[in-house]
């Protein structure tokens, strides 16, 4: 007998298969029904014709394919290779294209943002929306700016952390290497044989850059001294978690990979000190990464850590934050001794 699709199901019966999955296993309700739009998103975005093109990045990627942190991570993060997408810009330049000067990269960022947003519109839009209706899922999709929101109706009534919408996020900066296509499951599948939901299969960057990617965003929140952090407390867990799956250690070893991140934040992404000074990214990779905030910065990110907690994205024992943070100096003290 072929299986029943979820999406085919009646609202009542959706939300019913979902609460089982929910007492069978470690997730929340709402997060699994989240979670079937994510890989029903991805499904619709690398079935595309411009999908050999795309890499999928963030901590939804070290969730979802990579199987590296136990968070439930609901947003998207999608590279279009600036190769492709922006030839006229990068001309003939082989490996990472950057541009030389500051204000070339303005004129590049100007460029790219611009033409993103059109293609986003045009382009991603009305085929994520054709598809996803097409696959039996009935959604609002707007675009807005580098940005697709994709609204659905609730089965559970809304939460306060996780919103009804899967937003995907597109930079085309980057050529997303080094990178890797795998398959992506629903979390409920393995809850309910009978049924059958979607699945994708993603090209993912690989997990060791996403690691120096949120190690040298942290190190640029922890020396702002932020007065605030709302939903970054997600990217400490994340570094914890690779930490234990062995993959810090295998990015900590790559001093290549690690200037390469290095270098392309301190081109596209410049931030300067809580006293008005130049971030210097190679420097953090190169025995200066602080990663445990101090004073204010440490309070905002306890409280995020705790509005996290509570509303179940954490799919194990909730660690105490505390404890995260002694992790994560850890890991400091680790790649400033490598």
């Amino acid at each position: 007998m072929a299986e029943k699709q979820y999406q085919a199901l009646s609202v009542d019966d959706r939300r019913d298969a979902l609460e089982v999955a929910e007492r069978s296993s470690s997730f929340n309700a709402h997060l699994l029904e989240k979670d079937v739009w994510v890989v029903a998103t991805l499904r619709v975005l690398f079935d595309a014709t411009f999908a050999p093109h795309l890499t999928f990045k963030g901590g939804t990627s070290l969730s979802k394919v990579w199987r590296a942190i136990r968070r439930f991570s609901e947003d998207i993060d999608i590279t279009y290779d600036i190769r492709v997408f922006a030839p006229d810009l990068v001309g003939l330049a082989g490996g990472e294209p950057l541009p030389a000067t500051r204000s070339q990269e303005k004129r590049w960022t100007r460029a790219i943002k611009a033409r993103l947003a059109e293609w986003v519109r045009d382009r991603a839009c009305p085929i994520v929306e054709g598809e996803l209706a097409r696959d039996g899922f009935a959604a609002r999709v707007r675009a807005e700016g580098e940005r697709l929101h994709i609204g659905y109706e609730p089965l559970f009534g809304e939460a306060e952390f996780v919103r009804p919408e899967v937003v995907v996020e597109f930079g085309a900066r980057s050529t997303g290497e080094p990178r890797r296509a795998l398959p992506v499951v629903c979390d409920a599948a393995a809850y309910l044989p009978g049924l059958a939901f979607p699945q994708a299969r993603p090209t993912a960057m690989l997990a060791e850059r996403t690691f120096w990617e949120k190690a040298t965003a942290i190190h640029v929140f922890c020396c702002q001294e932020r007065r605030r952090g709302g939903r970054l407390s997600r990217h400490w867990h994340d570094l914890a978690r690779l930490d234990e799956a062995g993959i810090a250690q295998t990015a900590l070893a790559d001093r290549a990979l690690a200037l390469s991140v290095a270098r392309h934040k301190a081109i596209f992404f410049s931030e300067n000190d809580a006293n008005g000074k130049r971030i210097d990214y190679e420097a953090a990779v190169s025995g200066g990464l602080q990663l445990v905030p101090a004073g204010n910065g440490h309070a905002v990110l306890a409280n995020d850590y705790a509005r996290m907690l509570a509303d179940g994205m954490l799919l194990d024992a909730d660690e105490p934050f505390d404890e995260l943070m002694e992790r994560c100096a850890a890991i400091e003290a680790r790649a400033n001794n490598e």
